[in-house]
This record gives structure tokens, sequence and C-alpha cells, in this order.
């Protein structure tokens, strides 16, 4: 700031004029608040302020008039009365060009959130919790995470949920929050990317925040499950400490992609697919914003649009059963409703633009085009995530509980999502043998001849034979008798204790005669050639008499 010159005297940063030091205080303070500023005749000229004061201010013994100093002080500078006179002169009369400025002001603000590089669901991301729909039993009004957010004491935690459902936008939230309060640092890293290096890196940086600033730092890591077991291991000691916070985002069962030392320090929040009313009011927001207008499906609202006033913008409409189609296809993932509505507006405006016409048609956005704009299955499922083994636990306990149209239902799920015919077949074949067993002893050779037909005419011919086999399998007569029996042999072998027994001579196989001499075979009675039952023992003598259909690992 202001420094000493050569004669003693103090150059005041403002208006460049040289003051005794004792005098450049009081000077400072007059200057700021717009004062008479008085200077020496050698003083050079100010810079010319943006906004001129309006009697000036005379300078010095000289009376030169000085003008204020722009750059950093026109904070304190206030427009005159004169100048608001001028504005308010020159604004337009609202009550005769409202239609048209509103107008304009909708095509252009529609065309700033089409025009740009950013997907929709970016560009309308929620920075409050007021903003957010559909969570209402993760931040609620009673919650519990909403009081921590509200007091600042923001936990470790894992968001788990399905794509789209807002594990990212609720980790916004908090920063946005964390940012305005100055309460702790944000830093945000994709595990998709980031090295164990750039992790090491953020938590010296809040080690250094935290020691130099008193600051805390939370780490949001987008895609957690990526990260190895060793990459996650590097958290731990710093969330042990409380150097960072973090906060971690999956589509992964997190019991299975991450560390158990890791989860234990850490609150597991599953966060649900969104619902098609919530689905409705994040869209409704999105059709607020582009400046659209929802065509209800009656006359009169027909009419109104065959009627509108005339702009220099088109105005774009949308039908609500455009809307609502997105809402059910989107399948609760707002990223990809959004996404959605943003390529089908895109679409028809640019088409609208295309078109040689000079007579300016209103463009309506109709449920065709949604559909063309999804092009995508809405069915969510993963073939080698959690989505995959929920179904497939669903089809069997579907057929074991002999409920026909639930098991075809999640067999549709999996075909339609793209799951591996012969993986489902497989799966038959097993519950062939383990839940219908001898109850209906044709059920495996109709399960195995599913399974090669599928082999043989794969996908989607196949659909119809798993059909059938998984209807038969419904509808047969179920006995785990077998499998409960062979359970308990596995038990019975695991509990033993000692070495297990060894094989009674009478029923091993003599082929040499030396064998024959240690006693082989010997007392061996040969079934086919008795007329009736036959008496003989083939256990150990340990287990004699005992019955695997029956026995209970307490009888040991």
């Amino acid at each position: 700031m202001a420094g000493k010159t050569e004669t003693g005297v103090v150059k005041c940063p403002v208006c460049s004029g040289d003051f005794e030091p004792s005098r450049i205080n009081s000077h400072l303070d007059e200057c700021l608040l717009d004062h008479q500023t008085p200077s020496s005749e050698n003083t050079p000229p100010a810079k010319k302020a943006r906004v001129s004061d309006e009697a000036g201010s005379s300078g010095g013994a000289g009376g030169v008039k000085t003008e204020r100093a722009a750059g950093v002080f026109s904070l304190f500078h206030t427009k005159t009365a004169e100048a608001k006179a001028t504005e308010s002169e020159k604004e337009p009369n609202t009550t005769t060009t409202s239609s048209s400025s509103s107008s304009t002001t909708s095509a252009m603000r529609r065309e700033s959130l089409l025009n740009t590089d950013k997907p929709l669901a970016e560009q309308l991301r929620p920075t409050t919790l007021e903003e957010y729909f559909g969570q209402n039993k993760v931040v609620g009004e009673q919650t519990l995470l909403r009081s921590l957010l509200q007091s600042q004491e923001i936990p470790s935690l894992i968001f788990w949920g399905p794509p789209g459902c807002g594990k990212t936008t609720l980790a916004h939230i908090i920063a946005s929050s964390s940012k305005k309060k100055g309460t702790a640092r944000f830093v945000t890293l994709s595990a998709t990317s980031a090295s164990t290096n750039d992790v090491r890196e953020v938590i010296k940086q809040a080690q250094n925040e935290l020691r130099l600033c008193k600051r805390k730092t939370i780490l949001f890591i987008d895609e957690i499950h990526r990260f190895n077991k060793s990459q996650q291991d590097t958290f731990l000691p710093h969330v042990e400490c409380g150097t960072i916070t973090l906060i971690g985002a999956t589509t992964e069962n997190p019991s299975f992609q991450v560390n158990s030392a890791l989860l234990s320090r850490c609150r597991v929040l599953v966060l649900e697919k969104l619902s098609v009313a919530a689905m409705g009011l994040i869209l409704h927001r999105a059709v607020d914003s582009l400046g659209l207008r929802v065509l209800p499906d009656d006359a009169v609202a027909q009419k109104h649009l065959t009627s509108s006033d005339r702009c220099s913008e088109p105005q774009v409409w949308i039908e609500q059963k455009a809307l609502d189609t997105i809402a059910h296809l989107c399948d609760g993932d707002a990223r990809a409703g959004l996404n959605g509505l943003q390529l089908a507006v895109q679409a028809c405006v640019a088409k609208a633009r295309n078109t040689n016409t000079h007579i300016l048609q209103p463009i309506v956005v109709q449920e065709v085009h949604i559909k063309e704009g999804l092009q995508r299955s809405h069915i969510l499922y993963d073939k080698a995530g959690e989505e995959h083994y929920n179904c497939i636990s669903a089809l069997h306990k579907s057929m074991r509980g002999s409920d026909k149209n639930a098991a075809l239902y999640w067999l549709g799920r999996m075909l339609e999502g793209g799951e591996d015919p012969l993986y489902v077949a497989r799966r038959l074949v097993r519950f062939a043998s383990e839940d219908v067993g001898l109850a209906d002893p044709a059920a495996l050779p109709q399960a195995v001849a599913a399974f090669q037909a599928c082999h043989f005419i794969g996908m989607p011919e196949c659909e119809v034979i798993l059909a059938q086999c998984v209807v038969y399998l419904a509808r047969a007569p179920k006995s785990v008798e077998v499998y409960m029996a062979y359970n308990n042999v596995k038990t019975c072998l695991r509990n033993h204790k000692g070495p297990l027994p060894p094989v009674p001579l009478h029923i091993r196989n003599a082929p040499t005669k030396l064998m024959k001499e240690l006693g082989y075979a010997k007392g061996y009675k040969y079934n086919p050639a008795f007329n009736g039952p036959v008496d003989q023992e083939y256990l150990p003598e340990e287990l004699r008499g005992i019955n695997f259909f029956t026995w209970k690992p307490t009888d040991l």
C-alpha cells in the first residue's frame, strides 16, 4: 500500500497525492468516502473514474478538479440521482412490452440451456435440499442426515443407489452448504481416473488445512467401488483420526465392494430409484428452466395454442403425456430423463429452424419425440452387479413357491435386461435337482433339455423354451429330501473329530492276491445272488445305524 518517497512524504494509493506520514491515515478515510482530497500541485492526474462525482472535488491549493478513482474502490460509489433519472428514462414501457419481453427472455434462457456442451442434467443439478426431490427417507424433514447437514456435523458416508438417483447431487449439496458457511473444504475425485498419489496429495493438503486453518476437508469419491482394496486402505487412518470426512458414491453393494474396515468407519445410506411422482417434479422444474409451456390434453389448450401471441421467436410447447412418458420410461433415472428431454427439445427446435417458412408456428414436443430421444431399454439390470443376483434369487424363490406368474416375470426381467440365457438355464438345472428332486424325476431331464436347446438356437428364440421350463418347474411337486440329506453328509464329514473311519474290509475290492490275503472283500454278500433283502453293513462301524435323511448335527 502507501509507501515512503525520498522526500519523506507518503503517496496515497487512491489519488496518488503526496502527504506527510502523520496525515495519511486521516486522508485515506476522507478519500475513500469521497470527501475533498487535499493534494499538492505536483500530484499526477488520477485515473478516470467510471462514475464521476456529481460536484467534483477540488484538489490542493491550485483548486484542480479531480475525478473519483476507479478500480477496487468503485464498491464505495453510489449512483447519483441524475444518473438514476437518466436510467429510468431509458427503461421501456413494461406495460406495453411485457408479452414480447417475456417471450424473448424465455427464448434466450432456452437457447442458453440447449446450446451448450453440458448435459441438461448437469446444468440443472440442485444446490439446496429444497430443490432435491425423491429421497425423503434419507434427507426428509425429520431425518438424522438433514439435522446433521443443518448443523454442519457431517459424518463419513457411503451413498449406495442405482444410477441417476441423486448420489452425486446430494454430495454437491453438502459441498455448497459447506462453502457458504465456510466450515469445510470440499474436494471431489473420481475413482475411474484418480490414482493413489492423487488421494495422498489431497490428504496432505487436508492435514495442512486442519493444522493451519482449523478447517476440515470433505473428500467426495465418485464410483468408490472402482478403487481396489489396497487403494481403499489409504483412507483408513485419516478417516479414523478425522483428517478427512469421506463421502463415497457407488452403484454396487458396499458389502462386497468396500473394505469392511472402511465400511465400519462410514454410515451407509441407501438411495432408492426415483418414483414417477418425483420424476414429474424434476421434469416440471426442467420445463420451467427451459422456458417451455406444458400442453394439457384438452380442446381449450389446443385453442389457446393456435391463437398464441406472435413474437420474434416461436413458442415451444410440450405435451403433458410426453412428460409422463419420460417419467415412466426412465426407470427412476433422473439423468436419463433430463437428457432425453433435452435431446427431444433440441431436435424439435432444430427441425423448426430448418423449415423455410416465415410464419412462426408454435413448436410442440410430442410423445413420439420423447420415445425417439430415449431410445433405450428402461429396464435397470446389471449382469455383473447387484441386480443380477437379486433377480436370479427372485426367480428361484418364485419357482420354489410354485408361483408361475412371478417366476415368468423375473425371467422376463433378466432376459429383457440382457442376461445370458445359458446362465438362466444352468440355474434351472440346479433347481430341478435341489427343489424338485425325486418328487418329479422328469424335472431334471426337462431342465437339461432346455439348456441344450438354448445352446443350439440362442436368443431371442430360446426365450420361450426357458419360459416353458420355468413354468414346468414352478408347477412341479417339490422335494428337498435329497438336498437336505446330502447337506447332512457334508456336515457330518466337516464336523468329524480325528481321522475319518476306514472303509470296511468286506466292501473293499480285492483285485490282487495280496489284498485277498489281507481280508479285502472277505464276507461280502453279492446282492443279486440272493432272492431277498441282504443283511449287510455298508457304513463304517462308527456310523452304523445313522440315517442322514432324519439326522441332525447334534446327533454326533
